[in-house]
């Protein structure tokens, strides 16, 4: 086993741990990538609560089990053998090699003025990537999981559309008037207002989803308050 000391080490020993109950823990072993999706789910859930509420112990815990989701996916993995496989330290090798090539700042002789530079440069070797994957050109929304909360995915639109310079007026969606119908090439009134105020946050440095968070947190602390009260 690797030095107590050493950064990592204990990563190290959580794969240990992780082989061990895949080998002998009855329920370990029979979970499969789809039977882990929902508590990949929640733990994000968990660890994001812990953040927005500041519980920095709290929070060192649910990074803790968010980690053993990527761990556990990865032991699961590693059993294919199909030519699908891979393993934990694929996944840590793919990452690094990713961050050393969009860091050319760091690891290589590209200079940069500001961090803005850096933003411009990392979406560029992005674009690039993604068009050397696709065998063409592909598009700046490749990618993007359309299955996430909806105001979380209207802000990753835009800004994946933003940083490639994608013209500011179609985010201007077009209106579905009532006596028209429904159509997939239009929105309803409340609908494009929706948008627009992601825009809005976008254009103020706010993440929309954060802040829609921090609102609910706010009007559940005061309806407790409220209860308490009587």
């Amino acid at each position: 086993m690797e030095s107590a000391d050493r950064p990592g080490a204990a990563v190290l020993e959580l794969v240990e741990v992780m082989d061990r109950l895949r080998r002998e823990c009855p329920w370990d072993s029979e979970q499969t990538h789809q039977s882990l999706a929902p508590y990949l789910l929640e733990e994000s859930y968990e660890t994001l609560d812990a953040l927005d509420r500041g519980d920095l112990a709290h929070l060192r815990e649910e990074l803790g089990d968010l980690l053993l989701q990527v761990v556990f996916h990865a032991r699961v993995a590693a059993e294919r053998t199909d030519g699908t496989g891979f393993d934990i330290d694929d996944v840590a090798a793919g990452i690094a090699a990713k961050l050393v090539r969009r860091h050319p700042h760091v690891f290589a002789d590209v200079t940069v003025s500001d961090a803005d530079e850096v933003r411009r440069n990392w979406n560029a070797i992005k674009a690039a990537e993604r068009a050397a994957t696709g065998g063409g050109r592909g598009s700046v929304l490749d990618g993007v999981p359309m299955g996430q909360p909806a105001l979380s995915l209207a802000a990753q639109l835009q800004r994946r559309a933003a940083a490639a310079g994608v013209p500011g007026e179609l985010a201007e969606l077009p209106v579905r008037q009532e006596a028209i119908g429904e159509s997939e090439e239009t929105v309803s009134e409340l609908g494009a207002e929706l948008f627009a105020l992601v825009a809005k946050a976008r254009a103020a440095g706010l993440n929309p989803e954060l802040e829609l968070r921090r609102a609910a947190r706010v009007f559940s602390d005061q309806v407790r308050a409220w209860e308490s009260a009587d």
